[in-house]
C-alpha cells in the first residue's frame, strides 16, 4: 500500500477488507473452538480492533450492543494499565467500567509490530458468558442490585507476557456453575487474541511498519466520517421528541419513561435522554455505554440504507458528529450498586425504538415499523449428572414492517444479532425437551405490508429446573407506521403435568418440576400503511 494523503475510493475499499477480516476471523476461530452451545451455536460474541489510542479501528458484524459498548471497555483498560506488555491480556466485566452486563466477558490485548516496543494496535473480544454466578442460573436474575448479579471484575490481567493467571482462572470458574465450561470459553477467547496479533503483524508488514499502518487507519477513520456526514446532511435542522416505555422494570411505578430529544445543527447531530426516568428497583438499568452503543446503531441503520450494497467503515470516524447525552443516576445512566443485567438486553432494544423514532420524524418514510423490541432472554438451570448446567437462550419475534418490505419472521432483531440454539444442540447439551418451535401465525400487525410474526418455543423439563425470564413488549406493543397495526404483545405460560397452562410474568424466577413444560410465544412486528392504501 503506497504511502500518500491521497488513497483512491478502490483502495479505501481494499482497507476496510483487510482491516475488517481480522476481527471477522477471530470471530470463526471463537465460534468453532468455544465450549458452550451460548457461544459455539448461538454466536454470542463479537470481536473489534482498536487503534493505538485505544480509538475503535474495525469490527466484526457481531452484535451492536457489544461492538457500540466496547470503545468504553477499551478506555478502562488503557487508563488501568498504559503499559502493557506483548502477550498481556485484560479481562473486565464490570458495567461501570464499560462493561455490558456481568455475563458479557470482555478481553483486551495489545498488538506489537516486530521491533516496536509500543503497541500499534488493540484487540477486544466480548462474549456472553452462560453462567458467571449470582442469585440464579445463567446470571440474568430478578435482581435489584449488581451484588446478585454474580462476579463483578475490573480490569485484571487474566494473562501476563504470554503466562495465563491459574489463580485467577481458578476464582473466575469457581464463581460459576460450569466452570469447565468457562474455563474452555475463556481459553478460547485468547486464542483468538494471539490470531488476532498474528494477521496485525502481517497487516504491519505489507503497510511498511507503523507508519504506514497508522496511515492505513487514519484514511479508514476520515473514510468513515465521510460516510455518515452525507447521512447527516441529508437531515433537516430541527428538533424532534420521542418517549417509549419499559414495563414492569420498577416495583413502584408500571411503567418507566424513556425520553429523548434529537437536535439537529451545522451537521451534528445530539441525542439527549436526559429527561428520561430514575434508576429502578429492577434490573433494567443501562449503563452509558449501552445507551451510546443504541444510538450508534440507528445511526449505522441509516449510513446502510443510504449506500446500499457497499462495504462501508464502522469506526471511531463514523460517529465522531453524533453525540450522545445522559443524566447520571437515570435508567439510562446507572451508578452503583444498582441491577444492570436487563439493561443490556431489554432496554437498549427500547432506545432503538426511541433513535428510530425520532429519525422517522426527521425522515419521514423512512424507516420501518417497530420490532418485537425484547429479546426474550430465557435462562435455566439446575443439577444434572454430577454437576450443574446453565442454559441461555435468546428468541427472535417479529421484524417492523417498511414502506416496501413485509417485516421478517421469526428473527433476532436490532441489538441482537445471534442464532438460536439448535434443537439437537439443546436436548443433546441439557436435560430438557423442546416440544414446540413454529411460526407463532396471526402476531405481525395489519398493513398494506404486514408485520412480521412472532415465534413460540416450548420446552420439556426432564429434572427439576430453574427458569428466569426478562422479556418485554408483553403490555406495550410494537406499533405499526403509516397507518399499520401493532403487532401482538408477547406471553408465556407454564404447562403442568396434566396439560394445564398457567400464564407467567414477563420477568421473575420459578422452579419447573420433571415433566412440566415452558412456553414462550414472542410478539410481532409492527405493520406498515393501512389495508388497501
Amino acid at each position: 500500500m503506497k504511502k500518500s494523503n491521497k488513497i483512491s475510493a478502490t483502495e479505501l475499499a481494499v482497507l476496510q477488507h483487510l482491516f475488517a477480516a481480522i476481527p471477522e476471523e477471530m470471530g470463526a476461530l471463537l465460534g468453532r473452538s468455544a465450549f458452550s452451545s451460548n457461544i459455539k451455536e448461538r454466536r454470542d460474541y463479537s470481536c473489534a480492533l482498536f487503534n493505538a489510542s485505544g480509538d475503535l479501528l474495525a469490527q466484526a458484524a457481531h452484535i451492536p450492543v457489544h461492538l457500540g459498548a466496547m470503545p468504553r471497555s477499551v478506555e478502562a483498560v488503557l487508563t488501568d494499565f498504559p503499559a502493557l506488555k506483548p502477550g498481556d491480556v485484560v479481562m473486565l466485566n464490570d458495567p461501570f467500567r464499560g462493561g455490558s452486563h456481568l455475563p458479557d466477558i470482555t478481553l483486551v490485548s495489545p498488538m506489537f509490530l516486530p521491533g516496536c516496543a509500543e503497541p500499534s494496535g488493540y484487540a477486544a473480544t466480548r462474549a456472553h458468558h452462560a453462567d458467571v454466578g449470582g442469585m440464579s442460573p445463567g446470571s440474568l436474575p430478578h435482581s435489584e442490585s449488581i451484588f446478585q448479579e454474580g462476579l463483578r471484575l475490573p480490569p485484571v490481567r487474566i494473562q501476563r507476557e504470554g503466562n495465563l493467571d491459574e489463580d485467577l482462572m481458578k476464582i473466575f470458574c469457581a464463581n460459576s456453575r460450569s466452570p469447565q465450561e468457562r474455563k474452555g470459553d475463556l481459553r478460547a477467547q485468547i486464542q483468538s487474541h494471539c490470531l488476532a496479533e498474528k494477521r496485525w503483524r502481517a497487516l504491519g508488514e505489507r503497510a511498511g511498519g507503523v507508519e504506514g499502518l497508522t496511515e492505513m487507519g487514519e484514511a479508514l477513520r476520515a473514510y468513515g466520517a465521510r460516510k455518515m456526514q452525507a447521512c447527516l446532511d441529508k437531515l433537516p435542522p430541527g428538533r424532534w421528541e420521542q418517549v417509549d416505555f419499559l414495563e414492569g422494570a420498577d416495583r413502584v411505578h408500571a411503567r418507566t419513561a424513556l425520553r429523548a430529544t434529537l437536535k439537529v445543527e451545522a451537521g451534528a447531530v445530539e441525542i439527549d435522554f436526559s429527561a428520561s426516568d430514575d434508576t429502578v428497583s429492577g434490573s433494567l438499568n443501562a449503563v452509558k455505554a449501552i445507551c451510546e452503543s443504541a444510538v450508534y446503531y440507528g445511526f449505522l441503520c441509516l449510513l446502510f440504507a443510504e449506500f446500499p450494497g457497499e462495504v462501508l467503515p464502522v469506526n471511531a470516524g463514523t460517529f465522531s458528529r453524533i453525540h450522545c447525552l445522559t443524566r447520571p443516576g437515570s435508567v439510562l445512566d446507572a451508578r452503583l450498586p444498582h441491577a444492570v443485567a436487563g439493561g443490556n438486553v431489554e432496554t437498549s432494544q427500547r432506545i432503538v425504538d426511541v433513535v428510530l423514532g425520532l429519525l422517522s420524524q426527521a425522515l419521514p418514510g423512512r424507516f420501518p415499523a417497530q420490532s418485537q423490541g425484547t429479546m426474550n432472554n430465557v435462562t435455566m438451570g439446575g443439577l444434572s449428572g454430577e454437576g450443574a448446567f446453565s442454559y441461555y437462550e435468546t428468541l427472535g419475534g417479529g421484524a417492523g414492517a417498511g414502506e416496501a418490505v413485509q417485516g421478517a419472521d421469526a428473527i433476532q432483531v436490532h441489538m441482537t444479532n445471534t442464532l438460536n440454539t439448535p434443537v439437537e444442540a439443546v436436548e443433546y447439551t441439557f436435560p430438557l425437551m423442546v416440544r414446540t418451535y413454529a411460526i407463532r401465525t396471526q402476531s405481525g400487525g395489519a398493513g398494506r405490508q404486514r408485520g412480521g410474526e412472532g415465534m413460540i418455543r416450548e420446552w420439556e423439563m426432564r429434572i427439576p429446573v430453574e427458569v428466569t425470564l426478562l422479556s418485554e413488549r408483553r403490555e406495550c406493543r410494537p406499533s405499526g407506521a403509516g397507518g399499520g397495526g401493532e403487532g401482538k404483545a408477547g406471553a408465556q405460560y407454564r404447562i403442568k403435568t396434566d396439560g394445564c397452562s398457567e400464564p407467567l410474568k414477563a420477568k421473575g424466577s420459578w422452579t419447573f418440576a420433571p415433566g412440566e413444560r415452558l412456553r414462550i410465544e414472542t410478539p410481532g412486528g409492527g405493520g406498515y400503511g393501512e389495508v388497501g392504501s
